[in-house]
């Protein structure tokens, strides 16, 4: 029975190392975009409502819905706060959301925004 112990073990683990990986963040934006092309990076989109501004996660926003969807990815990569659920606030100066503007996320429940973020380029990605 002791010999056969040190095996079950083994098998155990490699059982375990071998279950499928967790979903990567990434693959959430993959199917966004998925029949879609990228198109060059722009400084500024046109504001059409932030009810189509959502978080993918930490670092990535996406912005629009039908044949274009913008995504902008956070420079340095992370902002504090933003989460796929967060509401976000843009302070933009006019009609358009644009490179160096700031967003803040409003976490549910909350009253206050978390630290703003300023925003990189928007990338388009257009249906063929």
């Amino acid at each position: 029975m002791r010999s056969s112990m040190p095996i079950a073990i083994a098998a155990l683990l490699v059982s375990t190392s071998c279950s499928p990986p967790s979903t990567p963040s990434g693959s959430v934006l993959a199917q966004k975009l998925a029949g879609r092309v990228a198109g060059k990076p722009q400084t500024c989109v046109t504001r059409f409502g932030e009810q189509n501004l959502h978080a993918l996660d930490a670092g990535t926003l996406v912005y629009g819905d039908g044949p274009t969807i913008y995504v902008n990815t956070l420079p340095p990569g992370s902002c504090p706060g933003i989460q796929p659920l967060s509401t976000l606030i843009v302070d933009t100066s006019g009609g358009q959301i644009c490179r160096g503007d700031r967003v803040r996320a409003l976490e549910m429940g909350a009253i206050i925004p978390g630290a703003p973020c300023n925003l990189g380029d928007w990338i388009p990605y257009r249906r063929p």
